[in-house]
């Protein structure tokens, strides 16, 4: 099965990509209510699994395909906390890109639960070399960043 096909890496939809994730206990503080670190990681995701259906590979990365080993660092997040997801829910991770420039992507994502946002996330990434420093993103990157559906 292709890497397209997978269920686990998300969809391309006309709002941007979106990740079906299940609220699991280990996600959840002593309440059932998922834990706010939690949210982290499921943004995490989200963002790996848009810019993997974009063909963008960390492994490929890291290995010098564009020339240096390169990767995505994150530079800033800010996060909004709406309303809590509990034990057994499934919600989903929306991605979308904002702004891509020079070495920084800015993406939007949100948590859904039914069509209603539980959390707004505003996440600058950079892309930097093996000794830390910030590096362009390659033509051929900057290409499939902006041919996704925004």
């Amino acid at each position: 099965m292709s890497e397209a096909n997978l269920p686990s890496s998300g969809r391309h939809t006309a709002d941007g990509h979106v990740l079906p994730i299940r609220i699991y206990f280990e996600d959840t503080d002593f309440s059932g209510v998922v834990y706010h670190a939690s949210y982290v990681r499921f943004l995490e995701r989200g963002r790996t699994e848009y810019v993997r259906l974009l063909g963008v590979h960390h492994a490929a990365l890291d290995a010098g395909e564009t020339g240096e080993s390169l990767a995505f660092a994150v530079h800033r997040l800010e996060i909004e906390f709406r309303r809590p997801a509990r034990i057994d829910d499934v919600v989903e991770v929306v991605t979308r890109p904002k702004e891509i420039r020079g070495a920084r992507i800015i993406l939007s994502q949100q948590v859904m639960r039914d069509g209603e946002r539980l959390v707004d996330a505003t996440v600058t990434v950079v892309l930097v070399n093996r000794a830390g420093r910030p590096c362009r993103i390659p033509d051929a990157l900057a290409e499939r960043f902006a041919a996704a559906p925004q």
